[in-house]
């Protein structure tokens, strides 16, 4: 076993699984101007911090994606921030694409950049106590869409972040991400998932990737948020799983979710039901970053010292993902 499989085996043992609290800085703004919350840095540690150090992370949380500016700084208590997720016992991760820019030849989808120094920066995070890390491709879903281009093009970066991600000893999340927005049926989100994966792991294996020591970041199979088609939890549950079972080389450990514009209750509602019926080998775990920590922003939004009320409705959310994770979720414990 190697000790990269180790670390993605820890990262997702007993239904832990992965909070991500790797928004760039726009995009943190843009949550704190929703709570009306400055956006300093100060405070964007602030609320990371109250997170980080909230009792769920020892029982719930088996790693934390960060992103550049968070896993360089200070915590009140004076602990870098990757020494204070390593002392709550869960493991630091880290962000390392620079995010989605058109691409080129087809102008309407996109494709994820940073490859460029990525070797020197992926040395830099270990050294500052990063054991994994994420790169996120996506995909939309139309008529002409996902493009063969977009599927080679994101497959391969992928792939060449995987290889220098590995070569650094870290384990890389694989992130191919086809997006909820459309009108497209849930089949129609079937079919192009598969083909996305099915590349996705071709351009990993050529490219001579430990798929042992590797996690997958996928989507669930959801009908499009302005679709005509409306399908059950246990349809999405078993579309996700034989998506997955026909998509994914039996080496991958584990699958860790995003939750995609989901809400909360159907990230873990969802979540649950694929461990009800999964008969595969994966581990089915959660990578959530809204899903989450949406509660807890809105409350801590009211009162931004009241950091015992904001973990307390973190470590609810965290708790309820990773019974999830186990199957042993019921919507009687949602109070």
């Amino acid at each position: 076993m190697s000790e990269l499989n180790n670390i993605a085996l820890k990262i997702l043992e007993k239904g832990k699984g992965v909070l991500a609290a790797d928004e760039s800085t726009a995009t943190m703004t843009k949550r704190l101007d929703s709570v009306n919350v400055q956006s300093t840095p100060q405070n964007r540690l602030l609320f990371r911090e109250t997170l980080f150090s909230a009792s769920s992370m020892t029982d719930c949380i088996g790693g934390v994606i960060l992103f550049d500016e968070t896993i360089k700084q200070i915590s009140s208590k004076k602990n870098k921030i990757p020494e204070l997720i390593s002392k709550m016992g869960s493991i630091p991760g880290i962000k390392v694409d620079t995010g989605a820019k058109v691409l080129a030849s087809s102008p309407d989808e996109k494709i994820t950049e940073g490859l460029d120094g990525l070797r020197e920066r992926l040395s830099e995070y270990y050294k500052l106590g990063a054991k994994f890390t994420k790169w996120r491709g996506v995909y939309s879903i139309s008529k002409e869409y996902p493009s063969k281009l977009s599927i080679q093009a994101n497959a391969h970066a992928l792939a060449r972040y995987s290889a220098l991600v590995q070569e650094c000893n870290m384990v890389p999340i694989v992130e191919p991400e086809v997006l909820m927005d459309g009108e497209h049926s849930a089949n129609e989100c079937y079919q192009k998932t598969s083909e996305v994966i099915k590349k996705c792991f071709e351009e990993l294996i050529l490219h001579k990737i430990d798929l042992s020591g590797i996690i997958l970041k996928p989507n669930m199979i959801l009908p499009g948020n302005k679709s005509k088609d409306k399908i059950s939890n246990e349809e999405v549950a078993k579309l996700t799983l034989k998506c997955l079972e026909s998509s994914v080389p039996s080496e991958v450990p584990g699958v860790a979710f995003l939750s995609g514009g989901q809400s909360e209750i159907e990230a873990t509602e969802n979540l649950n039901l694929i461990n009800k019926y999964n008969n595969t080998k994966f581990i089915m775990s959660y990578s959530y970053g809204r899903a989450l920590q949406q509660s807890a922003l809105k409350f801590w939004g009211q009162n931004i010292q009241n950091l015992d009320g904001t973990q307390k409705i973190f470590n609810h959310r965290a708790k309820m993902n990773t019974l999830a994770a186990q199957g042993k979720w019921s919507k009687d414990l949602e109070v």
